[in-house]
C-alpha cells in the first residue's frame, strides 16, 4: 500500500522550512496522503515530537501508517477532513498546537487510480471504465455522478463558472441536462462527450476537460468551504508563535488563503470608511510569506504536478500581539 501512493511531496523543504519545527514540538498534518511531508515533520520534530494525521482517505491513512511505523506513537492518524481539527483533537486530549501543514489537492495516487475517477485521460476503454465518484473519502456522501443527475441546470452553470472558471458554463450546464433525459451521465466516457458536444473549454491550454473536473470534484468534496473552516481551525488550535503553512494548486485555493491570512493579520474586517471599528476583530496572525512561494525549475521538471503549487505561511500571535 505505502508503494501505490509513493510520490514526491511538492515543496518539501520549502514547507519544513516555514513551518520552523522545534524539539517536542505538536504538529498537524491536514492532508496526510503518503506522508512524505509528516516524515519529515517527525524527523524535524524528534526526538519526542508528536504528528497528528488527518486524512478523508482510508487508503491514504492505512499508506501513510505504513509508512510512519517506524515512529511508533509519535504518530497519530485521524480519519476525518482538517475542517474538523478542533474536536478531533480535543478527543485526542491535545490542547494546542505548534504547527499546521494543509497541502491541498488531489494526490498522485487518487489522480492515477481510475477507479476514483479523478482522471479523464487513457485509452476509450480506460475513459468508460472510470466511475464520475471524486470522493476523497469514497465511502462518504454524493458523487459526481450523484450531482450531474440530481442538480439543477442553474447550479451546475454555478459550479462550472464558480469552481472552474469555465467559458461556456451554461452552455455545458444545459447540455447535461437534455443529455441526461436519454441516459444518466455514469462515466467518464460519457461526461468527456457532453463535453465535446457543447464545444467548451476549446482552443485552451488544456484539455477542455481540465476545468470540468476540477469544478466537479470541488463542488462533490466542498473543498473551498473546508479550506475556509480548516484555517479558522488552525488558528484556534495553534499556540503563540505556532506556523500554518498551506500549499495550494489553483487561484481559488490561493486566493481564499491569501485572504485570510491577510484578514487575520489586519484584525478588524469593517469597511474602510467605518469610523469605528464594530466588527470585534483581533489580529490572529502574522504573514510570514509576503509573496507566495513557488516550486524551483528543478522541481516543476521532476514533478509537472507540482508547477502550479503556491505555498503561503502565516504565524500565530499572542492575543492583542502585534503584526510587525
Amino acid at each position: 500500500m505505502a508503494s501505490e501512493f509513493a510520490h514526491r511531496p511538492v515543496l518539501l523543504q520549502e514547507s519544513i522550512g516555514y513551518l520552523n519545527l522545534k524539539p517536542g514540538g505538536v504538529v498537524v498534518d491536514g492532508t496526510l496522503g503518503g506522508g512524505g511531508h509528516a516524515e519529515a515533520i517527525l524527523e524535524g520534530i524528534a526526538p519526542n515530537g508528536l504528528l497528528v494525521g488527518f486524512d478523508l482517505d482510508p487508503d491514504a491513512l492505512a499508506a501513510a501508517t505504513e509508512r510512519l511505523v517506524g515512529f511508533g506513537d509519535r504518530v497519530r492518524t485521524v480519519n476525518a477532513s482538517f475542517r474538523d481539527l478542533v474536536p478531533c483533537l480535543a478527543e485526542l486530549g491535545i490542547e494546542g498546537v505548534d504547527g499546521v501543514l494543509l497541502d491541498l489537492g488531489v494526490s498522485s495516487f487518487q489522480l492515477d487510480t481510475a477507479g476514483r475517477g479523478f482522471r479523464f485521460g487513457g485509452t476509450a476503454e480506460e475513459t468508460a471504465a472510470t466511475p464520475l465518484d471524486m470522493r476523497m473519502d469514497p465511502t462518504r456522501g454524493e458523487t459526481a455522478a450523484d450531482l450531474l443527475r440530481r442538480a439543477s441546470e442553474a447550479r451546475l452553470q454555478e459550479t462550472f463558472q464558480n469552481y472552474g472558471e469555465l467559458p461556456g458554463s451554461k452552455r455545458l450546464a444545459r447540455a447535461i441536462v437534455e443529455a441526461r433525459r436519454e441516459a444518466p451521465l455514469e462515466t467518464a466516457a460519457d461526461l468527456l462527450r457532453v463535453i465535446q458536444e457543447a464545444r467548451v473549454g476549446g482552443g485552451r491550454r488544456h484539455h477542455p476537460a481540465t476545468r470540468v473536473f476540477q469544478a466537479l470534484r470541488i463542488a462533490v468534496n466542498d473543498e473551498l468551504g473546508a479550506l475556509r473552516e480548516g484555517l479558522d481551525a488552525a488558528v484556534t488550535v495553534l499556540r503563540p508563535g505556532g506556523r500554518v503553512v498551506v500549499i495550494s494548486y489553483h487561484s481559488m485555493e490561493d486566493r481564499v488563503v491569501k485572504n485570510h491570512f491577510r484578514d487575520a493579520a489586519k484584525g478588524c474586517t469593517c469597511p474602510p470608511r467605518t469610523p469605528v471599528c464594530v466588527c470585534g476583530g483581533s489580529v490572529t496572525l502574522k504573514v510570514v510569506t509576503r509573496r507566495p512561494v513557488v516550486p524551483a525549475d528543478e522541481e516543476s521538471a521532476a514533478n509537472p504536478r507540482a508547477r502550479s503549487a503556491h505555498l503561503r505561511a502565516a504565524e500565530r500571535v499572542a492575543a492583542g500581539g502585534a503584526t510587525a
